[in-house]
């Protein structure tokens, strides 16, 4: 990993981190344990930290200790559950919120700039339906995200003896353990963004033929070579 936290190594600890949450989380929920929370919820105070710890930040190295001290004790005490639930209202909503305000007047919707530079590598131009369809697919992608968090809301409040109505001394109209929250928020989500991800993909290669790329894992490789510094700065 480079001294700015942006190069390969950064990016695929990123990756790994990213996807670790699920699962850690998931094992948290299905075997009950507080410690498995706190091992997922370190996991993406990493991952928010990772930059700054590559930049040799003292504030982030001192954080971080500190950051795995406070979860392990809260591993121990059922607020490791209440911390749980939040990132997957939170995470959904920031990206949705990237997404949306990429539609704002003046600026150009976040899809569009994706394709523009898939476009620019290739020396192919970007046709005027496919600008109006990356606008659509930008809304699009913001509704879901959106849609998400609100679900992920509803079955946070929802989780007994540990959700956020429960926590208030407030019954649930529809009471869910920790496993069928989890089978919901780190599994179905997960199922409906690679749904939509790839139904998206087959309607816009039938809609729009002439591509820069002929199949999906050349499609994989064409993003990943825009570059970490394109990925950085786009949802900026």
């Amino acid at each position: 990993m480079d001294g700015t936290g942006h190069g390969p190594a950064a990016g695929v600890l990123r990756v790994v981190l990213l996807l670790a949450y699920p699962v850690l989380s998931h094992l948290a929920s299905l075997r009950g344990e507080g410690l498995w929370a706190a091992l997922a919820l370190f996991g993406l105070v990493l991952l928010c930290l990772l930059g700054a710890l590559a930049r040799r930040r003292a504030w982030a190295w001192g954080a971080l200790p500190v950051a795995a001290l406070l979860l392990a004790w809260l591993g121990r005490s059922p607020w490791a559950w209440g911390l749980l639930q939040a990132p997957p209202v939170v995470f959904p909503l920031l990206v949705a919120w990237g997404f949306a305000r990429s539609l704002l007047p003046g600026r150009v919707p976040l899809v569009a700039r994706i394709v523009h530079a898939l476009h620019a590598r290739a020396g192919v131009p970007v046709e005027a339906a496919l600008e109006r369809y990356a606008r659509r697919l930008t809304a699009a992608w913001a509704l879901l995200l959106a849609l998400l968090a609100a679900i992920n809301l509803a079955l946070a409040l929802s989780v007994v003896p540990d959700g956020l109505l429960a926590a208030f001394g407030w019954t649930p109209w529809w009471p869910l353990d920790h496993a069928r929250w989890s089978w919901c928020t780190n599994v179905a989500d997960w199922g409906l963004i690679g749904g939509f991800f790839v139904a998206e993909y087959a309607l816009r290669c039938r809609l729009f033929p002439q591509r820069p790329y002929r199949r999906a894992g050349q499609f994989v490789r064409e993003m990943g070579r825009l570059g970490p510094a394109f990925w950085r700065d786009l949802l900026r």
